[in-house]
Order: C-alpha cells, then structure tokens, then sequence
C-alpha cells in the first residue's frame, strides 16, 4: 500500500479529533476549544478538518484491501 503526505495529513487530523472525543468522554474537557475558543473560526477550521480526514480515511479501507492483493 503506497502512501503519500496527504494521507499521513489527514490521519494525524483524525488521531487528534480522536483524542479530542476521548477527553470529552472521559473528562467532559474539549481540547479544541480550550486551545482556539469555543466555536471561533480557528476551532471550526480544525473540526472541519478532523471531519474531512475522517471521510477521507475511509478511503483506506479499499486501499489496505487492494494492497493485501498484490
């Protein structure tokens, strides 16, 4: 399975929205907002950016699938 900058990107996106998650569950703590405020447009910038890295990795599913293949 070849991969490139944006898939390395975009899951260092997905671990910290993961981690983020992880914190809001455990210790009701939102690292994002406490880091850029609650819903500015920085913090809104990084949700949107957790949620496309998300989308996209589900692309690693048929690519992980393929490489298994070959």
């Amino acid at each position: 399975m070849k991969t490139n900058w944006l898939d390395y990107t975009l899951l260092t996106f997905v671990i910290i929205g993961a981690i983020n998650w992880g914190l809001i569950g455990f210790f009701r703590f939102d690292l994002v907002a406490f880091l850029f405020g609650n819903l500015s447009w920085l913090s809104r910038i990084v949700y949107a950016l957790v949620g496309i890295g998300g989308l996209y990795t589900i692309s690693l599913y048929g690519r992980i699938k393929s490489g298994d293949e070959a």
